[in-house]
């Protein structure tokens, strides 16, 4: 009422928030389960291992909607996007609104309450190494730019990071459902290829231009200044920059490799599909030749061997 704006900053009492928010998590998790994904599985009898691929989607899907959702809405009334200066201006940001910690205490809360549900949902141990290595490095992203005050550009990174997840295991589900429609897996080969030029030239102009150019460039842990001094190094800025690049790099190799498989494939597939169909019209034009007899030696025989023309009975 007296026009205060009201921030926050991080604390051991978040530790207690983010309990209280891994206990709501399983909740939806299991509400999510017990009312859309089992009934959709019952109707569907996919096997073991597309039923266990298929829960795993189905939870990403309404958990990457929300986020990008809930996201999305934080960026825009916070200023994020019309004001891409605010990204590093007034570097570090220690203090924040309710919204935005308020999202990074629910994302840390869901992504630790992950490992719980790899017990509850009984993931066979072959998945368990991959989800592991997922959900350790969003909680190494998300706390490292919730405790190292980066949380604006962490915000932007998670709503492109989001988007491309929630249309790579959206078209996961479409196809679980009908496998001869992969429409949504290019729509998710674009958004991945353009969510990863955004990030890379986020990363170049807040690493390269942005914090460069903060006002206090000296190492102050106790306001939270961690990076700027740093950067103010040039041969430390274009090491930074060039990680950055050489792993954007890796990332887009492994799409493209990905990407050729799953092309190679499919024209295998269509081109057994070729040879079937031209083999099943082979068969059919020779099961017609049995039936209306074939030529031998230049002699029309029926299907017994004897040949059509009636014989002349000689006179006893």
């Amino acid at each position: 009422a007296d026009g205060e704006l009201v921030q926050y900053h991080y604390g051991l009492k978040d530790l207690v928030t983010i309990l209280f928010y891994i206990f709501i998590a399983i909740i939806l998790h299991a509400v999510v389960q017990e009312y859309a994904l089992d009934k959709i599985n019952r109707r569907l009898h996919l096997s073991k291992v597309k039923h266990s691929k298929f829960n795993e989607s189905g939870q990403l899907v309404a958990f990457h909607l929300t986020s990008v959702i809930w996201c999305l809405y934080v960026v825009v009334t916070e200023g994020y996007i019309s004001n891409p200066r605010s990204l590093w201006e007034n570097y570090p940001h220690v203090y924040l609104p309710y919204q935005v910690k308020f999202f990074y205490l629910c994302q840390l809360a869901y992504w630790l309450h992950a490992l719980p549900e790899l017990y509850f949902q009984k993931v066979r141990k072959e998945e368990i190494p991959r989800q592991l290595r997922c959900i350790a490095l969003y909680l190494l992203h998300i706390a490292g730019a919730y405790l190292l005050n980066l949380t604006r550009l962490g915000l932007i990174l998670l709503l492109l990071q989001y988007l491309a997840e929630f249309f790579f295991h959206l078209a996961r589900l479409v196809y679980f459902t009908d496998e001869n429609n992969e429409k949504l897996f290019n729509v998710w080969a674009v958004v991945f290829v353009v969510t990863r030029l955004f990030t890379l030239t986020l990363y170049i102009l807040v690493i390269g231009f942005g914090l460069p150019r903060v006002e206090s460039q000296a190492l102050d842990p106790e306001r939270g200044n961690f990076f700027s001094f740093l950067f103010n190094n040039i041969l430390f800025r274009m090491s930074v920059l060039l990680l950055v690049c050489l792993f954007q790099a890796s990332v887009m190799w492994r799409f493209i490799h990905f990407q050729l498989r799953r092309w190679r494939e499919y024209w295998k597939e269509q081109s057994s599909r070729k040879r079937a169909a031209t083999t099943g019209t082979r068969q059919q034009t020779r099961l017609l030749k049995r039936d209306s007899g074939y030529h031998e030696n230049g002699v029309v025989k029926a299907e017994n061997g004897t040949s059509p023309r009636t014989k002349k009975l000689k006179s006893p």
